[in-house]
This record gives C-alpha cells, sequence and structure tokens, in this order.
C-alpha cells in the first residue's frame, strides 16, 4: 500500500510517500515560499524520481489543521484536486499528532507546540512510548497556561516545534518539571509522520488511536480550532459573546 502526504500546515512544505513500512521518498523545505510554489513541484519530484505514476498510490494523507490559515487552505486544495483527479480517499490527519509521530518511542510527555501568535500556541500532550496515546487532544491555548498545566502533570516533558524558539524563555522561566528540546531532525512538520499515520488507519494498526480519519476529496476541510483575526474582531464589535472570545492583541 502506497499513502501520500501533504504537510503544509507551517512555513514548512513537505511530501512523502510511504509504502507499507517503508518511507520511500521525502521532500521538505522549510523556507520562506509559499506552499503553492513548492508542493506541486516537490511531489512531481519525488514521484519522477520514483518512477512512479500517481495514480499508483493508494490514499492521500494530509495535515488537516491546526495551523496556518493559508497553508492549510492550499494543501487541502493540493489534495482534494489530486483525490478528485485520482478517485483516491483523503485521509485527515491532525497536525500537531503528525508532528508528535516524530518522538515515537519517547520517554515521557510529548508536547507539539505551533507559534500561534499572541502567546497564544498550538498544542497537545502524548505519550509516545508505544504508538501514540493522545492525553489531550489538539488545541489552542496561552503559553503561560500550557506551563502550569505540564507543572500540575509532574513529568517530564519533550518540546518541539515552531513554537519553541518564541516560548522557550518563557518555559524556562515557568516550568517546574524536567524537560527538553527535540533536536533539529525532528523538531518540524513532516510529510512522512502525516503519511505514516495515514498508513496506520488505513491498514487498520493504529490501536486505540483514532484521531486521523479517512473521508473523501468532497468532504475533506481543515480543522483550523480558531477563527481568523478578522472575523474574531467583526464578532467582537457586535456581540458580548464575540467580545468575550477576543485575544490579545485583536483589536
Amino acid at each position: 500500500m502506497r499513502i501520500l502526504g501533504i504537510e503544509s500546515s507551517s512555513l514548512v512544505a513537505s511530501v512523502a510517500l510511504v509504502t507499507d513500512d517503508i518511507l520511500t521518498a521525502e521532500y521538505t523545505v522549510d523556507f520562506k515560499k509559499t506552499h503553492s510554489q513548492t508542493l506541486l513541484p516537490m511531489l512531481d519530484e519525488i514521484m519522477n524520481m520514483l518512477g512512479l505514476e500517481m495514480d499508483t498510490v493508494d490514499a492521500i494523507a494530509v495535515a488537516g489543521g491546526p495551523g496556518s490559515f493559508t497553508g492549510l487552505r492550499i494543501g487541502a486544495a493540493t489534495a482534494k484536486g489530486l483525490g478528485l483527479a485520482l478517485d483516491k480517499p483523503l485521509i485527515h490527519v491532525p497536525t500537531v499528532d503528525a508532528m508528535a509521530w516524530n518522538l515515537w518511542g519517547a520517554a515521557g510527555l510529548v508536547c507539539p507546540i505551533m507559534d500561534a501568535k499572541r502567546r497564544q500556541v498550538y498544542t497537545g500532550l502524548y505519550r509516545m512510548e508505544n504508538g501514540i496515546q493522545v492525553i489531550k487532544k489538539q488545541c489552542a491555548m496561552d503559553a503561560g497556561e500550557l506551563a502550569a498545566e505540564l507543572n500540575g502533570l509532574g513529568l517530564p516533558v519533550i518540546f518541539l516545534g515552531d513554537g519553541v524558539p518564541v516560548y522557550r524563555e518563557l518555559f524556562e522561566e515557568l516550568l517546574t518539571v524536567p524537560f527538553r528540546f527535540a533536536p533539529a531532525q525532528m523538531n518540524r512538520q513532516r510529510g512522512a509522520c502525516v503519511a505514516a499515520l495515514g498508513m496506520l488507519v488505513m491498514t487498520e494498526t493504529a490501536g486505540g488511536y483514532d484521531g486521523a480519519f479517512v473521508v473523501s476529496s468532497d468532504e475533506f476541510t481543515p480543522d483550523y480550532l480558531r477563527k481568523p483575526q478578522a472575523e474574531r474582531e467583526r464578532e467582537a464589535r457586535i456581540s458580548p459573546e464575540g467580545a468575550a472570545a477576543r485575544l490579545a492583541g485583536d483589536r
């Protein structure tokens, strides 16, 4: 079975092909180019290098959010277009779950953090000693509140993600539990992790993990977890409920 993985939820653009239990190819770029410029050329490159046609892929796994609104929309459009053209199913893989998969086998808590601006992070908590156990589902929250929650759990934690350089000093100041930061080769999003989690779902070997799921191309929609700033500000002006949902920095 071949699963194509597409990851575009952050500055990282990554595509990968997993064949059964083998990572056949992966192309990852962490650079300031729009994903509309990178994803399709990267995909074309790895398929040409392998001498494969796109219709040999069994399913397309895509990072379904949270993350950059623009990046998620480009990834979704790319996956949906391929799925419709090839008549292949899509696999919606939560972005933060796929990030945690980077640290399969790690002891303690795994805590991916994506910078969501204004001291907010997209995060989740996982145990990864044997597969993936979701302790806290992916969510958006204040970085200081995350530190307090980790202190309350009292377990060693490993951080990864683009939120680390932004909030590293804050965690170093607030955390009372042992903590580490993942090294360069496993501290960002990867198409390989998206494809690998997709493979678990397609082969029904995911155990108790039910975060990723198969969906048709027509039905796939990204999970942004929170509304764009412009929409929050508009709602804040017209209703008390909207005002209550305002984040620091919203006008």
